[in-house]
């Protein structure tokens, strides 16, 4: 119970973040075309190579998230990582066809069309 009510205050902070197109277009453009994606443990990165402002714009979501992340954390007392990880189940739930995502085992992969989005055992 406490996870999962982790998860829904992570996942609706970070909505705005999970989806950055009117703050980020070039994130946008790199995550449609599978070059960053979601990982496991809550924070965007590369699949392939992305342009200068597309990795400057997945540090800036990526230092955001690390922030809500330790704070949801204090206040749940439970570490930063359980609730990045917490996160990155609900993100990994919502990743579009095309996209790219990480699992635990450090493969990226592609949302294929026709394919469920991921959901990993430790997830839930």
């Amino acid at each position: 119970m406490k996870l999962r009510l982790l998860l829904l205050a992570a996942a609706a902070a970070l909505a705005p973040s999970a989806a950055p197109a009117q703050n980020y277009p070039e994130l946008a453009a790199a995550r449609a075309a599978g070059q960053v994606g979601e990982r496991f443990d809550g924070y965007l990165g590369f699949a392939s190579r992305a342009s200068p402002l597309a990795q400057r714009q997945v540090a800036a979501v990526n230092i955001r998230r690390r922030s809500l992340y330790a704070t949801l954390a204090q206040r749940r007392g439970v570490t930063a990582q359980v609730v990045a990880i917490a996160t990155g189940c609900e993100l990994l739930r919502n990743i579009a066809v095309g996209e790219a995502y990480m699992l635990q085992d450090g493969a990226w992969r592609r949302r294929q069309s026709g394919q469920a989005a991921p959901n990993p055992d430790y997830c839930g």
